[in-house]
């Protein structure tokens, strides 16, 4: 009885992917310090309490979806410690709504959404990461792999060495887990040599200089330009594309990690790719979420005005 107790903890302690068990962790910490901050318990946390935090997060601009997932990390501490989830508790609807008004003022507002960097911006950008540096080869290997691959940048920071395979026509890239696999089932993306971005060259380049070693597939460079054995952070990697954004006069604050993967879909469409091929690279569950980025590219084709505007 005692050994199937313990593996019944196990395949718990297993039911959320590695990468959520990390942001609930890391969210649960931060409300444990809000709750510190105003001598309020965390566990069992008041439903009063959480409709507060969540109010903060609001009031300190985060987006619905990263508040969503800092009470999904509420509830989540709580049944991990065999107590009720606040929102179980929540007899006079404060944490209900709460998110619902939270998410009505956000509907309100003007879209955030970052700008897609195309396919000319992200070769100047890759033409003024220049040198031979070890960041530079890194990073201009980063800046290929991320709109070829059409990846997040969560995805980025989580490849491993293993995951790349060199073929005749390009690479195959495994992307083990993503917002969309959150069972780790894994998918492989084929990413072509290129003949202007040449996401295969520079991965390969930067490769000669990491060597074949197990482990991250692109490590933190620390500031004497040494390679560390510690994979990046995603938010480095939203610095590392508004960084050389900059340097060729796009600006900074209007891109982000999501913009390389945009590029991607945005160039696509425009270029006449099908729904079914965007989304072998993309990986989107939802066709809706494509069809956007078609709208998008296809904005002024065959316009109605054009004729006599």
């Amino acid at each position: 009885m005692g050994d199937e107790i313990a593996a019944a903890r196990v395949y718990r302690a297993q039911a959320k992917a590695a990468n959520t068990i990390r942001a609930y962790s890391s969210d649960w910490a931060q409300f444990e310090g809000w709750c510190d901050e105003r001598g309020l318990d965390p566990l069992p946390a008041r439903s009063e309490a959480v409709a507060t935090y969540l109010a903060s997060l609001a009031m300190a601009g985060k987006a619905d979806s990263t508040i969503g997932r800092h009470l999904a990390a509420i509830g989540w501490k709580h049944r991990q410690d065999g107590l009720l989830v606040p929102t179980a508790r929540d007899e006079k609807m404060a944490i209900a709504d709460t998110l619902a008004g939270i998410r009505r003022e956000q509907r309100a507002r003007p879209s955030a959404r970052k700008a897609a960097i195309t396919a000319s911006e992200l070769a100047a950008m890759i033409t003024a990461a220049d040198g031979q540096g070890t960041r530079t080869i890194r990073d201009r290997a980063i800046l290929a792999m991320g709109l070829g691959a059409a990846l997040r940048r969560s995805e980025l920071v989580a490849l491993e060495r293993r995951d790349v395979e060199l073929v005749d026509k390009g690479l195959k890239l495994t992307v083990r887990h993503s917002k969309t696999d959150q069972e780790g089932e894994g998918q492989v993306i084929a990413v072509p040599s290129g003949k202007t971005l040449k996401p295969v060259e520079r991965l390969k380049a930067w490769l000669a200089v990491r060597g074949g070693g197990a482990g991250p597939l692109f490590y933190q460079i620390d500031p004497q330009g040494r390679l560390t054995d510690k994979p990046m952070s995603d938010r480095s990697i939203a610095r590392l594309i508004q960084k050389y954004a900059g340097r060729v006069g796009l600006d900074p604050e209007t891109v982000a990690g999501h913009s390389l993967r945009a590029g991607f879909l945005t160039e696509a469409s425009r270029t006449g790719a099908t729904i079914a091929k965007m989304q072998e690279v993309s990986r989107h569950k939802k066709v809706e979420v494509l069809l956007g980025y078609v709208r998008s590219a296809e904005l002024f084709d065959d316009h109605a005005g054009s004729e006599f505007l």
